[in-house]
């Protein structure tokens, strides 16, 4: 076991609409948080996350404390918060190392007897380390793609519950993995392609077809449509068609309406028939927009960035590519543009003020059983006024 720690990127329009609400770490790549990843690999939790000022009073069950980069005496790990690991933690020596990945840093090995300072360690020997290193919030979409096979059928030597009455699997049925889920007869299960787990106090609405790979977090309740390739957080409610598709958690999607290739934050409720397209007529490359920056993805597919506690009209379509801010309350048009800055208050010069964007966050979170605490509201008045 060592002590782990996890060093945010610089801030970047790369990272909207995420970076104004969260670490990057707490981001989910595959089934797992970029900082889960990083603990299987140290073999213990993280002790501190380094990220900029406006998110020190981030504040989340689980979640270590946040703060300023600081000298980090060893014997620890200092990973990068924008690579995903993946397989087993790398061999390490008794010297200090950096972790490398494809001739980039992802981290550094700071071995006892050492201390690592943000700027040094270019000259030390290096260690490879397998993943991703992602370069914007729709690489995310790219880490489900090349995680979420393997983080799901790691669940199947667990084994599980056994499956109701009249439901369907298509395939293995030791691929289907229930960890105390309530599920009702009528649901289906493909795992030709892919595992499906489904955590403890989730549950599942007959008439829903699941295609693996695909994990479903704890509480998390899935309420009909077909459900392809897909991984969901704590505590959402999911309806609809959905492939491809990131909940970080406590997300809302009750109703239908195709989500593609998309991410969506915490706090998120997308109105009934919201809808995401995520390919261009001419099969091109997406391009995001972010104020007046354009950002090549270099994804053919890719639906929409959807940012912390924002919200949509029913009816709402969204075109491949839109980003979606912190808090922004999407109404006034059907199609909206491809770029709604945070805290937008419908699609003209409007924001949402602190005082209804704390009454709104304070009706939302305890309906999900989170207590808006005096820590919670510092922690949202700080977002708030860091993205405004």
């Amino acid at each position: 076991m060592t002590d782990l720690y996890l060093r945010d990127p610089d801030v970047t329009r790369l990272w909207a609409p995420f970076l104004d609400a969260r670490p990057i770490s707490e981001l989910r790549a595959g089934a797992w948080l970029i900082r889960e990843r990083w603990e299987a690999i140290a073999g213990g939790e993280t002790k501190r996350i380094f990220a900029r000022e406006a998110l020190h009073s981030f504040t989340e069950d689980s979640v270590p404390s946040v703060g300023p980069t600081m000298p980090t005496p060893g014997p620890a790990l200092v990973g990068r918060g924008d690579f995903a690991p993946s397989g087993v933690a790398p061999e390490l020596p008794k010297t200090p190392a950096r972790l490398v990945n494809d001739d980039d840093t992802v981290g550094w090995w700071v071995p006892e007897g050492t201390t690592w300072e943000d700027g040094m360690g270019d000259d030390w020997d290096t260690v490879e380390l397998e993943g991703l290193l992602l370069h914007g919030a729709y690489d995310l979409v790219t880490a489900l793609e090349m995680f979420l096979v393997a983080d799901v059928a790691d669940f199947v030597q667990q084994g599980g519950d056994g499956l109701p009455d009249a439901c369907v699997i298509i395939g293995d049925p030791d691929d289907v993995v229930l960890l105390g889920a309530r599920v009702e007869p009528g649901v289906t299960f493909d795992v030709r392609e892919g595992v499906v787990v489904v955590e403890q106090h989730a549950y599942v609405k007959g008439g829903t077809r699941f295609e693996g790979p695909v994990y479903v977090g704890p509480g998390t309740e899935v309420l009909g449509g077909q459900i392809r390739a897909s991984a969901f957080g704590p505590r959402c409610r999911v309806r609809g068609e959905i492939t491809d598709s990131v909940f970080l958690g406590y997300a809302n999607k009750a109703h239908d309406g195709f989500v593609g290739h998309s991410v969506i934050g915490k706090w998120v409720n997308l109105g009934a028939d919201t809808v995401t397209s995520n390919l261009k007529n001419t099969y091109g490359m997406m391009r995001l927009r972010v104020e007046d920056q354009t950002i090549e993805t270099h994804r053919q597919k890719l639906g929409s960035l959807v940012g912390d506690h924002a919200k949509t009209a029913i009816g709402t379509l969204l075109d491949g590519g839109t980003v979606i801010g912190t808090g922004a309350n999407v109404f006034g048009a059907v199609r909206p543009p491809k770029y709604v800055r945070p805290f937008a208050w419908g699609l003209g010069d409007d924001l949402m003020n602190l005082k209804g964007f704390l009454t709104v966050a304070t009706r939302v979170m305890p309906r999900r059983d989170v207590t808006v605490t005096d820590e919670v509201r510092r922690m949202l008045e700080d977002v708030y006024r860091a993205a405004t």
